[in-house]
C-alpha cells in the first residue's frame, strides 16, 4: 500500500506554511483538486480554504460531514481528543521542536553541542578501553609460565642477568 493518508473530509492536517504555520486543522470540504476548506476551532484557524501544498495531512481523523459547521466541527474535535497537549507529544511534534530550537541556536551553543557530542563519544571509547584492560590478557597457567621462562633464558645465556 503506497499511501494510508488521503485528503479526505475529517481528516486533521497541519499547516506547514502560511499565517497559520505549525496549527492544526481539520478539512471540512474539498474545493477541488488544488485547494480545501479548513477549520480549525480549537487551534484558533478560522474557517477559510487552503492549498493542499500548504498542508501535511496527520493520521488523526475526526467524525464529521460533509461541509459541517464550525460548532459541529468543535465538539468532533474535543470528542475524538486532537489536543495540543497529545499532539505535543507525537513523533512528529517533537522533531519540529527540535528542528526550530536548532535554528533557533546561537553559535556558542551550537559549539557546546558539538564538544558535548565529542565529549561523549571520547566517553565511550574510553569505556570500552576501560572495560578490556580490566579483563586483561589470560593468565597463562604454571606450564606456560615455565616454558616462557625457559624460553627467556635461553636468550639471555650470553648475558649475566638470570631469571628466576
Amino acid at each position: 500500500m503506497l499511501y494510508s493518508r488521503f485528503a479526505e473530509i475529517s481528516r486533521v492536517a497541519y499547516i506547514a506554511h502560511g499565517a497559520d504555520k505549525g496549527k492544526l486543522v481539520a478539512i471540512v470540504d474539498v474545493i477541488d483538486q488544488n485547494r480545501a476548506l479548513v477549520d480549525g476551532p480549537c487551534s484558533g484557524v478560522g474557517r477559510k480554504d487552503m492549498n493542499f501544498k500548504a498542508l501535511h495531512l496527520t493520521p488523526c481523523t475526526i467524525k464529521i460531514n460533509h461541509s459541517a459547521r464550525t460548532g459541529t466541527v468543535k465538539k468532533a474535535w474535543e470528542a475524538a481528543e486532537v489536543t495540543p497537549k497529545k499532539w505535543e507529544q507525537s513523533t512528529w511534534a517533537k522533531k519540529l521542536a527540535t528542528s526550530k530550537r536548532r535554528t533557533e541556536l546561537t553559535d556558542f551553543e551550537r559549539l557546546m553541542t558539538a564538544q558535548q557530542a565529542r565529549n561523549r563519544l571520547i566517553n565511550i571509547e574510553f569505556g570500552k578501553l576501560r572495560k578490556q584492560a580490566r579483563k586483561g590478557p589470560a593468565k597463562p597457567n604454571k606450564l606456560k609460565r615455565q616454558q616462557l621462562k625457559q624460553q627467556l633464558k635461553e636468550r639471555n645465556k650470553y648475558t649475566c642477568v638470570t631469571i628466576n
